[in-house]
């Protein structure tokens, strides 16, 4: 009885190494679907049966040992790079990826007989949509200048390398500079503004004036708006699609802000939503009534974003980051709570987050959670009327009307939202 259960469930496992073999197989044979019989290394039945092979050879190096699993893969890559080399001369193609797929497909059949069902089909599962997106991800690369390269390079090198060799402990006056804490914020802040940039550069200007707003919003929305308030200048016919944008990407920062304070302490995600859904159902209600009333136009181009990973502007955010800690760490010590408003409120006109940071990292022990919303809002609310501002004096009257009153509207209604509370 005890065997029959055994073989049961070692045909299930096999079953499930031929469903992975298929599900790549179909990818493959979708790719190769026009080419004639013989002209591919393999297909569905192929790759079915590779896998199938995979899984009897970890059936096999459970009975006869490891080296029974080494002798049979070494066998096949021997036949696999064989019947490689021979494709190869036939048709010039250097592309390895049908290769490694098939040598992949055996390896994960091995590992569902070896009992890791769920770790093999998850590789399956990514597996075949990196195949499947071949021409898209190949796309966006070709979207990417060296400076975005760089980017990547330069976030792994903050967030992989830097981060784990900091020190996990307080330092300076009141114990309030903890390296890996602070740095941890700021490889926080770039991957989200990154999102945002990385989008806009995958979308491209040739989206719209709209698309890009809604991207920017995650990377600065400042500089989205002074951005467009420039272009407004040489662009004044476009007033209505620009003051659209702008609220659009100021109606992004709300949501931002909340994600960013629920990271750092997930109990500030209730009491703060309501303001903030206030302010961002506001904002994008006033650009989609801007939006009707747009001018038939083309949608403008809009280029030349900062690139929010250089190293540069994150080690100033970090030192930004730094002295809004201490500030704030002095505003409780000397003032009490009403210092941590003002601190909130002066903060928000140079930029929201790093004083968003702060407070919601004091919330976990130092300050109420009613208190650090509030500031929260207050510093979102001064911030959101110095991007008011910046479209009336670098805009002007046509553009600044359209996005000031809106603006002036959201931040008094999150500021009145929020003392309610």
């Amino acid at each position: 009885m005890v065997n029959n259960f055994a073989d049961a469930e070692q045909i299930i496992l096999l079953g499930i190494a031929i469903a992975i073999g298929l599900l790549i197989g179909i990818e493959r044979g979708w790719k190769f679907r026009e080419a004639k019989e013989g002209e591919r290394i393999a297909g569905l039945r192929t790759h079915g049966l590779i896998g199938l092979l995979g899984g009897v050879s970890g059936l096999l190096a459970q009975y006869l040992g490891v080296a029974a699993f080494g002798v049979v893969f070494l066998g096949f890559t021997v036949a696999v790079i064989i019947a490689y080399t021979v494709q190869w001369r036939t048709s010039g193609d250097i592309s390895i990826t049908s290769l490694i797929a098939m040598l992949l497909t055996f390896v994960l059949g091995t590992l569902v007989t070896l009992g890791h069902v769920g770790i093999s089909a998850s590789i399956a599962v990514i597996m075949a949509i990196l195949l499947r997106f071949k021409d898209v991800l190949h796309g966006w690369l070709r979207k990417l200048g060296q400076k975005e390269l760089h980017a990547v390079l330069q976030l792994l090198l903050i967030s992989v390398v830097l981060l784990p060799v900091l020190p996990d402990r307080g330092y300076g006056p009141w114990q309030a500079l903890n390296p890996y804490e602070i740095w941890w914020m700021v490889v926080l802040i770039s991957g989200i503004s990154f999102v945002g940039y990385f989008t806009m550069k995958i979308a491209g200007p040739g989206k719209g004036v709209i698309l890009t707003a809604l991207a920017a919003g995650m990377a600065s929305s400042t500089a989205l708006t002074l951005h467009f308030s420039h272009l407004y200048q040489k662009q004044p016919q476009m007033k209505n699609l620009l003051a659209a944008g702008i609220l659009l990407a100021c109606g992004t920062m709300f949501p931002r802000v909340v994600l960013v304070a629920s990271l750092v302490n997930p109990a500030l995600f209730n009491v703060l939503l309501a303001p903030m859904l206030v302010m961002t159902v506001l904002t994008l209600f006033s650009a989609a009534v801007i939006w009707r009333k747009k001018d038939d136009l083309a949608a403008g181009e809009v280029s030349d974003l900062i690139n929010p990973l250089e190293l540069k502007p994150a080690l100033f955010f970090g030192l930004l980051l730094v002295v809004v800690i201490l500030l704030g760490k002095a505003a409780v010590h000397y003032f009490g709570e009403k210092g941590i408003l003002v601190l909130a409120f002066v903060s928000g006109i140079a930029d929201v987050d790093p004083i968003n940071l702060t407070l919601a990292r004091m919330s976990i022990s130092e300050l109420t959670v009613d208190i650090v919303v509030l500031a929260i809002v207050i510093a979102s609310s001064s911030n959101t009327l110095v991007k008011a501002g910046l479209a009336v004096f670098v805009g002007g009257f046509g553009l600044g009307v359209r996005v000031f009153v809106p603006l002036l509207m959201t931040a008094g209604s999150g500021l009145l939202t929020a003392w309610m509370m």
